[in-house]
């Protein structure tokens, strides 16, 4: 299970309008509840962002490095992780 850091909780609640429609959480506890529920993994670089998108079956071979950070599933964190939840 992730732990999820307080400041990667807070972007989530900021940001996650740009993946879903109406919001999913509004406290810092409702988000890590949907988080832990949905899987939603903390990795370390660009890199690793497109190789989980990869074996989840998306195909992002054609994106660049930007195109893959704008990506809806994908949350840059200020720390310089990235947040990826499926939806």
């Amino acid at each position: 299970m992730n732990e999820f850091s307080q400041s990667c909780l807070e972007t989530f609640l900021k940001k996650q309008g740009q993946l879903f429609d109406e919001p999913v959480a509004e406290t810092l506890e409702e988000a890590e509840e949907f988080l832990e529920d949905c899987m939603a993994v903390i990795v370390d670089s660009l890199k690793e962002v497109r190789d989980y998108l990869e074996e989840s079956g998306m195909d992002v071979s054609g994106l660049s490095s930007q195109e893959l950070e704008e990506t809806p599933e994908v949350f840059a964190l200020d720390d310089g992780t990235y947040l990826i939840v499926e939806a």
